[in-house]
C-alpha cells in the first residue's frame, strides 16, 4: 500500500516561491499518474496539475507558466515548483497519485499567499 507524505507548504508573500514536495513510501514508478490538486475555503477541490506515466503534462489555466510539476522516479517523489505565487494560490494542496487500481491521497499542505 502506498503512503503520501507532503511537505514544502507554509506561508509566502505575493510573488514569490514555493516547492511542495510528496514522497511516497511504496514505488510509484507503475504509477498511471501523478499530480497535484488543492482546496481553497468555499471552493470544491480543483486539480492544479499532473504528470502521466509517459511524461505528459497538464495544468490548470490559472497556474499555467507558473507551476511546474515534476517527478523523480528514484526518489519515489513528485514535486510542485510554484513561482509568481498569488494571494488565489492559497489553498490546501494535495498530493494524488493514481494506480491502475485506485488512487492514493496526501494529508494535504497548506500554502498562503499573504502580504
Amino acid at each position: 500500500q502506498v503512503q503520501l507524505v507532503e511537505s514544502g507548504g507554509g506561508l509566502v508573500q505575493p510573488g514569490g516561491s514555493l516547492r511542495l514536495s510528496c514522497a511516497a513510501s511504496g514505488s510509484i514508478f507503475r504509477a498511471t499518474a501523478m499530480g497535484w490538486y488543492r482546496q481553497a475555503p468555499g471552493k470544491q477541490r480543483e486539480l492544479v496539475a499532473i504528470i502521466t506515466s509517459g511524461g505528459v503534462t497538464n495544468y490548470a489555466d490559472s497556474v499555467k507558466g507558473r507551476f511546474t510539476i515534476s517527478r523523480d522516479n528514484a526518489k519515489n517523489s513528485v514535486y510542485l515548483q510554484m513561482n509568481s505565487l498569488k494571494a488565489e494560490d492559497t489553498a490546501v494542496y494535495y498530493c494524488n497519485v493514481k494506480m491502475s487500481y485506485g488512487s492514493y491521497w496526501g494529508q494535504g499542505t497548506q500554502v498562503t499567499v499573504s502580504s
